[in-house]
């Protein structure tokens, strides 16, 4: 994207001019969530991967956002984006 800008090309007197506009790609999941069980009281851990590296990746479940807490552990690493969820209850699925 840092590359958009005017860029000209001389010969003597003359000179031909153009724009060039770099649009950034979308990012997208590279690697996917996938379906997961656990045992009651056990730590699980939930990853996905994206094409570019530290974009803003948000948590859900039924809908509203999580947070780091005791509960949840939410992470980002390059790539990686990384929940873990404390100690499994039913009411986690």
């Amino acid at each position: 994207k840092s590359d958009s800008d005017t860029y000209s090309c001389d010969i003597g007197d003359a000179q031909s001019r153009a724009k060039l506009v770099v649009q950034e790609k979308p990012c997208v999941f590279t690697k996917e969530l996938v379906d997961t069980a656990v045992s009651e009281g056990e730590d699980v851990i939930l990853h996905c991967e994206t094409s570019k590296p530290d974009s803003p990746v948000k948590w859900c479940k039924d809908g509203k956002s999580l947070r780091n807490s005791s509960k949840y552990d939410i992470s980002r690493s390059g790539c990686e984006a990384k929940l873990i969820i404390h100690r499994a209850e039913e009411r986690d699925s």
